[in-house]
């Protein structure tokens, strides 16, 4: 199993480090830990007509249908044990909330293209190291450009991942995935094109073009301007993880899309 699932690790960094980046967000009080078994958050109802799927997933190959797939209840294990193969123990607990990942995964990304900030309890990896830095005050308070240092290591553990072995684990789980999403709360819903939403969502992100001004009306910052404030919780990621880094983790996506895309066919449900 470790020789397919070992593809995995790059799946899950790609999928998961959307989700992360809402920790740059945070005041530098201490992140509270989330509980390993915090479930998923229920979704708003449903429609009761199942919307045409977009995106269908094409089939896994004939090698990896050989691989038994392991019930989403019980995956946990194996998907440790992969990690830690490829990733060193040391680096699987300085970034990674390992129990629940393929829920924690599933959750992160619906919540993406919403306005609303993202659980903490359903993010799939722990917060950045350091605290979240600015620069003036009053007025002029800013997003230090240090912040972006911090998400280097992350940026370029998602930059090693080969997209087209990535793609084939992710058609290979998918039903994994399916199920988590129908769990969260969408009987009809179709996760792959909740996917390649978020995804453009992201990439939809406007560019940030020198330090974004900042208020801090409570704990938390938030931005200045009001219609930076109004975009979606992953476009805010996308600004908040710095122009560089926000240049890469888009190139990255932009290769996601089109494998996912090439590889559609047929669905199997």
């Amino acid at each position: 199993m470790y020789s397919v699932l070992r593809w995995l690790i790059p799946l899950l960094v790609a999928l998961a480090f959307a989700g992360v980046g809402y920790y740059l967000w945070r005041s530098s009080r201490p992140p509270e830990v989330p509980p390993v078994s915090a479930p998923a958050p229920q979704a708003s109802a449903p429609s009761t007509a199942a919307p045409a799927i977009q995106h269908p997933i094409g089939e896994a190959s004939p090698e990896a249908k050989e691989v038994a797939m392991p019930p989403l209840g019980q995956s946990d294990k194996p998907v440790r044990e992969a990690l830690a193969v490829v990733i060193p123990p040391s680096s699987l607990e300085q970034y990674f909330l390992l129990e629940g990942l393929v829920r924690r995964v599933v959750a992160s990304v619906d919540a993406l293209p919403r306005k609303e900030t993202i659980p903490q309890r359903v993010l799939p990896m722990k917060p950045v190291p350091g605290p979240f830095a600015t620069v003036g005050e009053g007025e002029e308070r800013r997003i230090s450009p240090s912040n972006a240092a911090r998400y280097v290591p992350l940026v370029r553990l998602m930059e090693s991942a080969d997209t087209a072995k990535l793609v084939a684990v992710y058609v290979r789980y998918y039903p994994l995935f399916q199920q988590a999403y129908v769990e969260l709360g969408y009987p009809n819903g179709y996760f792959n094109d909740r996917l390649i939403a978020a995804i453009d969502n992201l990439l939809s992100a406007p560019d940030a073009a020198g330090p974004i001004p900042l208020v801090q009306p409570k704990v938390l910052y938030t931005y200045s301007d009001p219609e930076l404030e109004a975009l979606s919780a992953g476009q805010k990621i996308m600004l908040r993880m710095g122009s560089e880094n926000a240049v890469k983790v888009k190139a990255k996506l932009r290769e996601i899309r089109r494998a996912l895309t090439a590889n559609s066919a047929q669905p199997t449900h």
